[in-house]
């Protein structure tokens, strides 16, 4: 199962405070639009996700068919598809979106110890 590129979202209280600290442990801004409450860091592989007022819990994030710097990737396992894969599994998802004019969609599910995952296809 393809799930694709791998981040946490982290629901922050200040997004500048947060950008400020991931900063000083070294993440960039690969996109930076705290005017909107968001942005999302990169420190070699590994990418953060800062939403503020979005969302009340921090969630594992995969993006299927990107790869971790957020371009499109050849080969991957679309939403659709996963879903299937997932309900297969005896897995419980909700807040399927895969009904959208385009490619894209969206799903939730939780881990054994309630932690949210989202997968959510943006191509």
């Amino acid at each position: 199962m393809n799930l694709g590129a791998f981040s946490v979202s982290l629901a922050v209280k200040d997004i500048a405070a947060s950008l400020a600290f991931y900063k000083k442990l070294g993440f960039e801004p690969m996109v930076d639009h705290r005017e909107q409450g968001w942005a999302i860091v990169k420190n070699g592989e590994h990418v953060i996700g800062l939403f503020q007022g979005m969302f009340d819990e921090n969630i594992l994030t995969f993006n299927p068919g990107w790869d971790q710097s957020g371009q499109e990737t050849e080969d991957f396992t679309d939403i659709r598809e996963l879903h299937r894969q997932l309900e297969d599994a005896g897995l419980e998802v909700s807040n399927a979106n895969l009904d959208g004019p385009d490619s894209r969609g969206s799903l939730t599910l939780r881990d054994p110890d309630g932690n949210v995952i989202l997968l959510d296809q943006h191509r």
